[in-house]
């Protein structure tokens, strides 16, 4: 309770941090969670592989206090590495994977280790290379907007160095000040501004990686347009660490909006949400950057946990809209004219404005810090999925229904803007029972309503053997004879993203 006391007032990131640090070593182990998973035929780190590391990395070794590299910061997953190796330089990677893939000892790449499906910690006892010290900006061009940094920056601290020269990241997301930018690359990280910036596939220019073998693949381009073959850098994009361990980025940055607005809506139904919607891709255009969703039970998760205050009354279903450009006097009169236009038409019956940053990051931080509030619950069954907007609330009322009593809340909220949605229920602890329940009901109806199990957070280890749901059998023969070919050994992040069958 006192963790929780303390970091009530935080950010949502820096509670995370405190979760990672505080009790977990009472999580389960995976292996011993998921018996089904055999350890694979990998070596065991002896006294003489941390010689060599010892040698590599004179310093950077750890092997004492490890339960925060072994566990996800949702606590539902924990593994046993007994090493935690921190290099500092490509070569210093190149170095370690080298060693690694002729002794046969399998490693798992770690940034901020904010990942959502166990991807980002040890299952058995691999080895986990952590990217904090790889936390250098190589270069910046302020022409083109295009960052060059290592695969270890805090996600938030190049937010603010670009913001002081006018520029901004493409990608936004409410673990930004642990999440590391080689993570967000690694896993295809969406966020909030997707419907603004576009996927970091299309923002990611270029990009150097080390393979299994220490082969460094370097595909560190600054330009925009380069039709000279196959486009190699798309293949370690959200691949979750699986092909290479990525050590560099070169991203496109777009320039930093001047004015920015939000708009926090009440409204009635799911169906009016979409009208909103429609009505803020017409009349706002090309200054709409985010367009989210909560429903009543978020919005009460929020009030009681987190002990936020709604500034509107209560309804059943609330928007919240970010309008940015360069002129403030004109986006704004854009915004309250689409605002006068929806309540005159009744589909949004209450509605507030904030222009000023401290009361937009108010209500930023209603719908960023929904994750760190149901960890009050206990634990949390998350879920995050992509669906037609016609069937996209759908799945919540379903969970509902079928779940009934057996959990504590079943909530939905997230980014309308590009159709994904967050499903989480929460009950006083994990049970089998309930897990049982939920799946593989809970990807069945995703599949049968043509929509994605997994949205922006990767398959990582929970979704690996659901990846059927979304993938045909010819496409994950080919996605395996890709992992054959850049990691034969299969010592690069084992367990993960490919099914066991």
């Amino acid at each position: 309770m006192n963790i929780f006391k303390l970091c009530q007032t935080c950010s949502g990131t820096v509670l995370r941090r405190c979760i990672q640090t505080s009790s977990t070593r009472h999580v389960e182990l995976t292996s011993v969670r998921y018996p089904d998973v055999k350890r694979g035929n990998y070596g065991s780190v002896r006294d003489s592989d941390l010689a060599t590391f010892e040698r590599l990395l004179p310093g950077r070794v750890l092997t004492d206090s490890l339960d925060g590299y072994n566990t996800d910061w949702l606590k539902t997953c924990r593994g046993a590495s007994q090493v935690v190796l921190r290099p500092k330089s490509t070569e210093e990677v190149s170095a370690i994977l080298k060693y690694c893939n002729e002794k046969k000892l399998a490693v798992v790449p770690q940034g901020g280790n904010t990942g959502l499906v166990g991807g980002s910690v040890s299952v058995f006892d691999e080895i986990v290379i952590s990217t904090q010290l790889m936390n250098n900006i190589i270069s910046l061009d302020e022409i083109s907007g295009t960052l060059v940094c290592q695969a270890g920056c805090v996600l938030a601290s190049l937010e603010d160095y670009l913001s002081n020269h006018k520029l901004t990241i493409p990608v936004d997301l409410g673990a930004k000040g642990s999440c590391h930018i080689g993570g967000n690359v690694a896993t295809n990280a969406g966020g909030v501004r997707l419907l603004r910036y576009g996927s970091l596939h299309g923002n990611v220019l270029g990009l150097e990686a080390v393979l299994a073998n220490g082969e460094v693949v370097d595909c560190l381009s600054t330009l925009r347009k380069d039709n000279t073959g196959y486009d190699l850098k798309q293949l370690f994009i959200g691949s979750e660490g699986t092909l290479g361990i990525i050590t560099a980025v070169s991203l496109n940055c777009p320039q930093k909006p001047e004015a920015v607005s939000v708009a926090f809506l009440g409204c009635e139904s799911f169906q009016s949400v979409l009208d909103i919607f429609k009505e803020s891709r017409q009349k706002l255009g090309e200054v709409l950057s985010a367009f989210e969703f909560m429903d009543s039970q978020t919005m009460t998760v929020a009030k009681e946990n987190l002990k936020l205050r709604s500034p509107i009354e209560d309804y059943p279903f609330y928007v919240l809209i970010e309008t940015s450009g360069s002129n403030g006097s004109h986006d704004e009169e854009k915004l309250s004219q689409f605002l006068e236009h929806v309540m005159g038409t009744g589909i949004v019956q209450d509605g507030t404005v904030a222009t000023e940053p401290t009361k937009i990051q108010n209500i930023w931080s209603m719908r960023e810090r929904i994750a760190e509030g149901l960890m009050h619950d206990g634990y949390c069954y998350k879920y995050d999925v992509s669906l037609p907007l016609q069937s996209f609330y759908g799945l919540v009322e379903a969970m509902r229904e079928r779940m009934g009593t057996m959990v504590t809340r079943v909530i939905g909220y997230g980014h309308v803007g590009d159709g994904n949605l967050h499903l989480n229920l929460t009950s006083p602890e994990y049970s089998t029972e309930v897990m049982d329940k939920i799946e593989p009901f809970l990807y069945d109806w995703v599949a049968n309503h043509k929509g994605s199990i997994s949205a922006e957070h990767g398959l990582g280890f929970k979704k690996k053997n659901f990846i059927y749901h979304s993938k045909s059998k010819s496409a994950v023969r080919l996605m395996k004879d890709i992992k054959h070919t850049f990691d034969p050994n299969m010592i690069l992040n084992p367990y993960k993203v490919l099914p066991d069958f």
